[in-house]
């Protein structure tokens, strides 16, 4: 089972890059920002939330992060593995989704999209404007990268110290960042053959 970790800050390139594994290694893909955005457009308790959470740039709690992740692994068994994008963006959350998936394979691997601040920035005003996203302003981008950098960049240490991070320059055009993604990932599935 090759279970893969995405992230870096708002707008490297998670949700493109894991789209492009997700066909090439046949894993689940689970985006925690999709689920979000399908229980804000359902108008569920969790969405409600959600939404007061994500248009200020905020993170939602990880109680209930993790308890909608343990749901979807329970309903969505995939003997191939899956993908997190988004998820986690806490130590808190980090230790959570190791024990999740202790009975399912572990992390096999941590893929951190390594992206300039101006880039990343453009990237995000650029789709704010195409998808009319409403947390790709230039305020809730500024404070999502804050909390990005103030919560969520630590894992970088934590999984390093694991030997299972992988850093990847982001910058590069989606098809160069796949070539070194899937270096990483062939390497791993013949090691586990």
């Amino acid at each position: 089972m090759l279970n893969v970790v995405i992230f870096g800050a708002p707008g490297c390139g998670k949700g493109t890059q894991s789209e492009l594994i997700v066909e090439k290694y046949h894993l689940s893909h689970i985006s925690t920002g999709n689920v979000l955005r399908t229980e804000i457009e359902k108008k569920t308790e969790l969405g409600k939330l959600a939404r007061k959470l994500i248009e200020t740039g905020q993170l939602v709690p990880d109680d209930l992060i993790i308890k909608m992740l343990s749901d979807i692994l329970k309903s969505n068994p995939n003997k191939q593995g899956f993908i997190f994008d988004g998820f986690p963006r806490t130590i808190a959350q980090g230790n959570a989704l190791g024990q999740l998936l202790d009975d399912n394979g572990g992390i096999a691997v941590v893929l951190n999209l390594d992206v300039e601040e101006k880039i990343l920035i453009e990237r995000l005003l650029k789709r704010g404007e195409e998808q009319n996203r409403h947390d790709d302003t230039p305020e809730t981008i500024q404070n999502r990268l804050k909390v990005y950098k103030d919560q969520t960049e630590p894992l970088i240490a934590y999984y390093k110290k694991q030997g299972k991070l992988f850093t990847i320059k982001g910058s590069y055009s989606v098809e160069d960042v796949f070539e070194s993604i899937k270096e990483i990932l062939d390497r791993l599935v013949y090691q586990n053959k």
